[in-house]
């Protein structure tokens, strides 16, 4: 099975009764013997739906909307998709979907030009994220720090560094135990906005945070 996207859910209920995603747990249903039953879910965060192709050497189908579905047997091509209705899906994955954890929360703050102070709309943000990381019994939050091509590559690893700390030192004074965030930076090499050396964009300047 190839997967185009990373941005999905997909769950597998076997012929023996076991569901997955990730990691396979046991649930009641009965399904056609032989067969599995694959099925594509929305991303919980974003509510966009990815694509997969489900292939094996006898043929392909493609699952490419919520709640696309299909059956795949030994020596036989996958079943043409179908949609599940959503009390189907609840019924076949209700257990399994129960047990998943919550979805990564993304956010972007922004800084001022050569500087680990925040601009004033991102300060507003900060509560949306503390809020975000109270809502995990045990938060992982991991905080990326980016840079515009302004400076040397040198000078901007260590800018993007400083406004990550900037970052955890808020999330910390705000209550959060030091020990769930983590902080790095990848200085200006991963822009946002694609420019040329020396270039001053606002866009770069930014820390991504995870939680999750």
């Amino acid at each position: 099975m190839s997967l185009s996207r990373a941005a999905i859910v997909v769950l597998v209920v076997s012929a023996a009764g076991s569901a997955g995603c990730g990691k396979p747990q046991r649930i009641k249903t009965v399904e056609r013997p032989g067969q599995d039953l694959i099925l594509l879910l929305p991303d919980s965060e974003s509510g966009t739906t990815g694509r997969v192709i489900v292939s094996n050497s006898s043929g392909t189908t493609e699952l490419a909307v919520a709640r696309a579905a299909t059956r795949v047997a030994t020596n036989a091509p996958p079943a043409p998709a179908s949609v599940l209705s959503e009390a189907r899906v609840k019924e076949l994955f209700g257990p399994v979907l129960s047990t998943l954890p919550p979805p990564p929360r993304h956010f972007t703050l922004y800084f001022r030009f050569d500087s680990d102070d925040l601009t004033d709309e991102s300060k507003t943000l900060l509560a949306r994220v503390l809020q975000a990381v109270k809502n995990r019994p045990v938060p992982d939050v991991l905080v990326v720090g980016h840079t515009d091509t302004a400076g040397t590559p040198s000078a901007n690893y260590q800018l993007g560094l400083r406004r990550a700390n900037t970052v955890r030192g808020l999330l910390v004074n705000a209550g959060l135990d030091a020990s769930f965030v983590e902080v790095t930076s990848h200085g200006e090499a991963d822009l946002l906005i694609k420019t040329q050396d020396g270039v001053p964009e606002p866009r770069n300047r930014r820390v991504e945070i995870a939680v999750r």
